[in-house]
């Protein structure tokens, strides 16, 4: 296998659903114009262009890419609900280390609908939805309400996590207000605005314990990403703006998933904690070797399931761990720099390669006034219910 790394990257600003007169393919053109121009590289050095998204129809990869150019690469349709992103960034890393390709082009885009997601990314029934299972097993152990169906069963997770270990509102309510505030530092976040700790208690409940300012956004935006081989590395002198993926993992649901009847469960501890082991076996770095990371807060609680995940503390140790301020800056490990899904948004299919093209800029030294100081080691997490996890381990030599 070869080393694959990110040599460009680009993104669009996330907005709020129609307030930019954008479609789909304006977007993408945007994003991936600035990654190839970011890599100092033409479309016509992409051989492959795997595209994730969730909302469009077929194809609707081929119609964004055509505004980069018609090169009749092949584009491949990408959809793994809130994970899109970081499995077609998955699919392009594949191609290049396996010595498919030397060039492939990772993008991401979505154009979304104002309101709450429904169950799944389709908004579906249960009846038909892939997630039918996932929420079945909330609905056994909490019921089901009339509150956002996806913010329900983070907020039953919260619940549950409170009641086995003591988690307390406010231990919740601060990651909202550590990303919002880290926000503020982020001309591409949907949100820059900062809030203290009781403002987001106070904001609109949206299903308890979460407050609107501790869920992620529907957004529209895109983000791209460069992935080349080490030979095009070096034929293209590309050494300053190389940043290498040392490792990535995907994993879905197995029975642990669905066996305890947990929310913390189904959705989605486990895989990420499985998909971050083999990342730490493959890359040979543990979570003590990362200085900054970017992980799937799409709601509160789910960062702090992740910290769990992940190794950065013990179980039911990651409200004291966010307590402390051990992961922001001045403490051990700043995560979400960008603002996370809750500030910065989450347009579904951007989202993953949002997370690389954040890290990236953090270990070049070019996030502006959120940089983390001499970061090296980045870590990105990305996870979609019905369900697949995807870690990946970034480093700069």
């Amino acid at each position: 296998m070869g080393k694959a790394y990110i040599v460009g990257v680009g993104m669009t600003k996330f907005e709020k659903p129609e307030s930019r007169d954008w479609q789909y393919w304006d977007m993408a053109k945007e994003a991936g114009t600035k990654a190839l121009d970011d890599a100092g590289i033409s479309y016509e050095d992409v051989e492959q262009v795997p595209v994730g998204y969730c909302f469009q129809a077929s194809t609707a990869g081929q119609r964004a890419t055509y505004e980069l150019g018609l090169t009749g690469v092949p584009v491949y349709n990408v959809n793994n609900n809130c994970a899109t992103g970081s499995s077609a960034l998955m699919l392009a890393r594949q191609f290049v280390e396996g010595g498919i390709s030397d060039c492939v082009l990772a993008l991401g885009f979505e154009k979304m609908q104002r309101g709450a997601l429904g169950g799944g990314a389709d908004g579906g029934d249960f009846k038909t939805s892939p997630v039918a299972r996932h929420y079945g097993i909330m609905a056994a152990k909490h019921g089901f309400e009339m509150s956002p169906p996806t913010a329900q069963i983070f907020g039953d997770a919260a619940r549950e996590h409170m009641e086995q270990y003591g988690t307390t509102a406010a231990q919740l309510a601060a990651v909202g207000a550590k990303n919002h505030r880290h926000s503020v530092n982020n001309p591409y976040a949907q949100f820059q605005d900062a809030y203290t700790v009781d403002e987001i208690l106070a904001a609109k409940t949206i299903h308890a314990p979460l407050t609107k300012l501790q869920c992620s956004p529907t957004s529209d935006g895109a983000a791209a990403a460069v992935v080349v081989s080490e030979r095009f590395v070096e034929r293209h002198d590309l050494d300053d703006k190389a940043v290498e993926i040392a490792a990535q993992a995907m994993t879905t649901d197995t029975g642990e998933s669905f066996a305890s009847g947990s929310c913390i469960d189904v959705v989605g501890q486990p895989m990420s904690r499985a998909a971050a082991a083999r990342v730490y076996e493959a890359s040979g770095l543990g979570i003590e070797d990362v200085d900054v990371i970017e992980l799937h807060d799409c709601f509160s609680i789910n960062e702090l399931l992740t910290y769990e995940a992940l190794g950065m503390c013990g179980p039911g140790e990651s409200g004291k761990l966010i307590e402390d301020g051990a992961t922001t800056y001045g403490g051990r490990w700043v995560v979400n720099p960008s603002g996370g899904l809750i500030s910065k948004g989450h347009p579904l299919g951007a989202t993953g390669i949002a997370q690389a093209a954040e890290l990236t800029w953090q270990l070049r030294g070019e996030a502006g006034a959120r940089q983390v100081a001499d970061a090296r080691v980045a870590l990105a997490h990305n996870i979609g219910l019905g369900g697949a996890a995807v870690v990946t381990m970034l480093r700069r030599s």
